[in-house]
């Protein structure tokens, strides 16, 4: 699974001009899961996450994760972070999962993510969505589940 991460203020992501989930101070995930990719990815990504010390302490250091500062989470399903675009113009799509197979994990990674305790609020997979977010620092991570680093 391949995450991107913004720490932010607040965020909201709407489908069909409607609000499907909204979160103050946290964490936006955008969130693409991979053909190979299993439950123990979405655990070890979720876990990760949650970890991560991205939020200031009281002297301004990135010092507090998310589950310290009792932050949220928004998770956006977004299977272009698969995208290979090594060749030609048009991006391939070929290493994302399947959308059925992409879903259940994606859920998965949604429902790890409540279990640790943290507020959770999605997008809808497979719609077009308007994400909404107020960057704060601004701090923005890419995170992969199996520790890949890009070649680019």
């Amino acid at each position: 699974m391949k995450a991107v991460i913004q720490r932010v203020s607040r965020a909201e992501v709407r489908v069909d001009d409607k609000i499907t989930g909204t979160i103050g101070a946290g964490i936006v995930v955008l969130l693409g899961v991979g053909q190979d990719d299993t439950a123990t990815d979405a655990e070890k990504l979720c876990a990760k996450i949650a970890g991560l010390r991205i939020f200031e302490d009281a002297r301004g250091r990135m010092n507090l994760s998310l589950m310290e500062i009792n932050g949220e989470i928004l998770v956006v399903s977004q299977f272009t972070l698969m995208a290979d675009c090594s060749r030609g113009r048009r991006p391939s799509f070929v290493k994302a999962a399947p959308p059925d197979r992409a879903e259940i994990l994606y859920d998965h990674f949604v429902e790890t993510c409540r279990c640790l305790g943290i507020p959770t609020a999605t997008g809808r997979f497979r719609t077009v969505m308007e994400v909404s977010l107020t960057n704060s620092g601004p701090v923005t991570l890419m995170l992969d589940s199996r520790g890949k680093k890009d070649k680019e």
